[in-house]
């Protein structure tokens, strides 16, 4: 078990829940304060997606990270700003004719589902390893565009932290951090429950654990009402944490949270009844060896 735990908080998310549930924050204010809510709770990075600020639905609008990022770096807050580059892969076939995109599909170019990195510069970024169905659709990240995107992430010293949804994303990750296109301390994050997905057991976590390679760094975390659970697993194997309404809307059974900092407090108490302490941003810069912020 590590002394100090990383908790990150992954306060909105890219799925359609804005709108639906009050505390899903939508405007870039309420991101951003959710961000700093999460951060005064235990949180040493935050986790940002962003969506349009009148229908709630998931946006790649630059203009709206600009915003976010711009609100929370005036206010003077150490946290870490961890951006995703998720959006932009999902794809959805027409039934009945061949080589057509279907209603649903938001397919985009590598250089697109970066372009907000190289402006904005945040100190990490997610960067999805492989390719699932999710949702009813398929999200698409061939080989190719995850190296065109690892290579433009690397131009601007941000650190990726490598999505993996299943096995044959470790393998990719593995093979593509031998070639070095992660660095020397590649960061990993496990996503466990998604459907069709890897699922959220001690056994998929533990095998995930096992093929990090040596100076790694890890993460990992629940959908839903694996949250918890997959916290003090991750925990107990010597991992770093996420919680937030990304992930999971609920703080216990039928109970619907009331914030990303109510998850926050939750992290907080797990860990410390389970005898790890919380890292502060600082802490956490130096354990995942972050270039240093301009």
């Amino acid at each position: 078990m590590n002394p100090k735990t990383i908790i990150t908080c992954a306060v909105t998310g890219g799925d359609d829940t804005g709108l639906r549930f009050p505390a899903v924050p939508v405007t870039p204010e309420q991101i951003a304060t959710a961000c700093l809510d999460a951060h005064a709770a235990g949180a040493a990075i935050v986790h940002i997606h962003v969506r349009n600020p009148e229908t709630g639905k998931p946006s790649m609008e630059l203009d709206l990270y600009r915003d976010v990022v711009a609100r929370i770096r005036a206010n003077g807050s150490d946290v870490i700003i961890n951006l995703t580059t998720g959006p932009g892969a999902r794809f959805n076939p027409s039934d009945d004719q061949a080589n057509t995109i279907a209603e649903g599909s938001n397919l985009r170019t590598p250089a697109e589902r970066v372009r907000h990195i190289l402006d904005l510069k945040p100190e990490i970024c997610s960067l999805d390893l492989g390719s699932l169905n999710f949702a009813g659709v398929t999200l698409i990240n061939v080989q190719r565009h995850v190296e065109l995107m690892a290579a433009e992430i690397n131009k601007v010293g941000v650190k990726p932290e490598l999505e993996i949804f299943d096995t044959g994303h470790m393998a990719l990750a593995n093979h593509l951090a031998a070639k070095g296109l992660f660095g020397p301390n590649p960061l990993f994050q496990f996503v466990l429950g998604v459907p069709w997905g890897a699922p959220a057991t001690s056994e998929t976590m533990a095998l995930f654990k096992n093929l990090v390679p040596a100076g790694g760094n890890w993460a990992a975390f629940g959908i839903g009402r694996h949250e918890f659970p997959m916290l003090a697993q991750a925990l107990v194997l010597g991992g770093h944490v996420r919680v937030g309404l990304e992930d999971n809307l609920y703080i216990s059974k039928g109970v619907l949270a009331k914030s990303n900092a109510e998850l926050v407090e939750r992290a907080v108490q797990i860990i410390r009844l389970l005898g790890s302490e919380i890292a502060s941003p600082a802490e956490a810069r130096e354990i995942l060896k972050l270039s240093p912020r301009a």
